[in-house]
């Protein structure tokens, strides 16, 4: 298992390796073929430098790699969200708050990771820059290294940052999840995914998909990694508890997010409930009829495609034939909502919080497969119209769990949770806004039951 950025900083403060050897093991990932479309770009020079500054290994995040979602603003860059159509923008005049704030902590940013296009899908596909290969990083199989295999999704939008975190060529991969842009590659990935409360970390200098939905977050290696990058980020610390798993009350919501699970992600559920029981924790078999009033609360559209058609108006009006078609279609399905149905679909969702979070009120936690799926082949969801039922299918497959956390406004962490020969799946924990630190201390206590 690749060491996760808590230990590798221990044996950096314990004189057994350095931030500089760290980095040339970082960059050499970065170049390899694993990696290859991962990042739209690799600042080798800069991310030498950055980590051989003075100290810097007491630093919190001692000079390891960092990767940046190609979505955040870094003083000098240009931000393009990974599309042509921004490619040749103003460079930004400044770093966004939450990429301050790692570099403020001790990381040195090694590159900008390639993306959905505006963040716009879970599948993970770019046909400008190419799709970054699914990478198992616990036990460092390429998904197409078995004979006969072929490369797998990475999960969207943050695809190159989950094969950087997985690979080993970033200890921290800077993203945003808007519908499950965090989790889904995470889960993909067989690495860990932290949605905090949207509110927590700031999305200024992050291109907006959904000023709603969108949250600044970052994928790690491990738990505690997560609860390290989210108290920089953040700016808060995370009690840590002493609780044991009895301590916790955990709930399984059977409305939907169990519907036509695919075999081996129910195998993989199933076994995580029983290993989690055999720890201790008491779980509970809920149903939550309130997941099934989305689809009628969105009927008119989502907010994605409304808040995103607002911000991309003019520039689609320019350059239209410069998007990904995908993603152009579903920024123009915002073109016909109304005023009157953008400000009922607001007044819906505030009072579905309220009745979800009321019925989640006794629990600490929810249990559920981050996915119903495991990852597809890249070939059939590729770039190319014969392939857009599968692709949208899919899509929308991905998204169903995880998007229920962000209508939600609430937190959720994606656990690795498959065996050495299983492709890779994903536990999520989740919870209503401000129950990060149940989550994670929750979290903590399942990675290790799990392991």
């Amino acid at each position: 298992m690749t060491q996760d950025l808590t230990s590798t900083r221990q044996a950096i403060l314990q004189g057994l390796t350095s931030p500089a050897e760290q980095m040339r093991i970082s960059l050499a990932s970065a170049h390899g073929p694993a990696n290859a479309h991962t990042f739209i770009r690799i600042d080798d020079e800069s991310a030498r430098q950055q980590a051989a500054r003075p100290g810097i290994g007491n630093a919190p995040l001692a000079g390891l790699s960092v990767s940046i979602k190609d979505l955040f603003d870094v003083q000098g860059q240009v931000t393009a969200a990974g599309s042509k159509v921004l490619a040749s923008a103003a460079p930004a005049s400044a770093d966004a708050p939450a990429v301050a704030r790692l570099r403020a902590a001790g990381g040195a940013l090694i590159g900008r990771t390639n993306m959905v296009e505006f963040a716009f899908s879970g599948v993970g596909c770019n046909p400008h820059w190419g799709t970054p290969a699914a990478w198992d990083g616990r036990y460092q199989q390429p998904l197409a290294g078995k004979a006969g295999a072929k490369a797998r999704i990475p999960g969207g939008s943050s695809s190159g940052g989950a094969v950087s975190v997985a690979t080993g060529a970033a200890f921290v991969g800077l993203g945003s999840d808007t519908g499950g842009s965090i989790r889904i590659p995470a889960a993909l990935n067989g690495i860990v995914g932290f949605k905090s409360t949207a509110a927590r970390v700031p999305a200024v200098g992050a291109l907006p998909l959904s000023t709603t939905l969108d949250t600044v977050c970052a994928m790690t290696r491990s738990v505690r990694d997560a609860i390290t990058v989210h108290e920089i980020l953040a700016q808060r610390l995370v009690t840590r508890s002493a609780s044991s798993l009895k301590a916790w009350r955990l709930a399984v919501v059977t409305t939907s997010m169990l519907d036509g699970l695919e075999p081996a992600v129910m195998t993989a559920f199933e076994r995580s409930l029983r290993k989690l029981r055999e720890a201790g924790a008491e779980i509970e078999e809920i149903s939550l009829s309130e997941i099934a009033d989305l689809g009628k609360i969105q009927s008119t559209g989502g907010f994605s495609a409304a808040e995103s058609f607002a911000w991309h108006r003019s520039l689609l009006d320019r350059g239209a034939q410069q998007y990904d078609p995908r993603v152009r279609a579903r920024i123009e399905r915002g073109r016909n909502m109304s005023a009157w149905e953008y400000i009922e679909l607001q007044s819906a969702r505030q009072a579905w919080i309220s009745a979800v979070t009321k019925r989640l009120a006794r629990f600490d936690a929810v249990l559920s497969p981050t996915l119903p799926i495991t990852g597809v082949e890249i070939d059939q969801v590729a770039p190319g119209t014969e392939r857009d039922d599968e692709f949208f299918r899919v899509n929308a497959l991905l998204l169903r769990n995880t998007s229920v956390v962000n209508m939600l406004d609430g937190c959720a962490i994606s656990l690795p949770c498959h065996q050495p020969d299983e492709l890779p799946m994903g536990l999520m924990l989740w919870h209503a806004a401000d129950h990060d630190e149940a989550v994670l201390n929750t979290a903590l206590l399942a990675e290790q039951a799990l392991q």
